[in-house]
């Protein structure tokens, strides 16, 4: 007797768990729909190349008519399309990638996501204040050790200085580090099973 319970027990958690990946393994999910991830891959505009791999893991469960589709845990894999890192003083800094796979109860689905793309902060103002601030600071130290013309040279020499920091410097870059949280979106129907 004392040997049927631990029997019984095996036999309803092997079910629960068989109908579980028979429930995870079919249904379907029309275009648009959300799958919410965290990325197990780090991708930035300014250490990425195009054609990079790029994998994340599904953080909860993608249910349609009360079926689960994609359980939580499946594995994306895809890749980076493009990246671009900042320029010095044109140019933001672009990143884009996309999914093209999922793996559902140990199988491996074609799926196809819409484009993930991230483009930094335009920096033109940041810029300006840099050379305005440059040419302000030079023009109060000349006029300060010169007068009238020294605050002239002053400000010359300021802006030349903050115009040399803008060219010398590259503009912010963008990525998803690991563990970064995304809902991505598929661009064409997935059919499971």
């Amino acid at each position: 007797m004392r040997f049927a319970i631990p029997m019984l027990t095996a036999a309803v958690l092997t079910s629960g768990i068989a109908s579980g990946v028979a429930e995870a393994a079919s249904g379907r999910l029309g275009a648009g729909s959300v799958i919410p991830v965290r990325f197990d891959t780090a991708v930035s505009s300014a250490t990425s190349d195009p054609e990079d791999r790029v994998q994340a893991t599904v953080r909860e469960n993608v249910r349609s008519g009360g079926r689960v589709v994609i359980p939580a845990g499946s594995t994306l894999r895809g890749h980076v399309i493009s990246a671009e890192r900042s320029g010095r003083v044109k140019g933001r800094a672009q990143l884009s990638l996309r999914f093209s796979e999922v793996q559902i109860g140990g199988q491996w689905h074609r799926i196809s996501t819409q484009r993930i793309s991230l483009v930094a902060d335009d920096s033109h103002g940041k810029d300006a204040k840099i050379v305005g601030g440059g040419a302000g600071a030079g023009a109060i130290l000349g006029a300060i050790l010169d007068g009238k013309e020294g605050a002239a040279k002053g400000a010359l020499i300021g802006a030349g200085t903050g115009t040399g920091v803008v060219l010398g410097t590259r503009g912010k870059e963008v990525g998803l580090g690991r563990g970064a949280r995304w809902r991505v979106r598929l661009a064409q129907p997935l059919v499971v099973g």
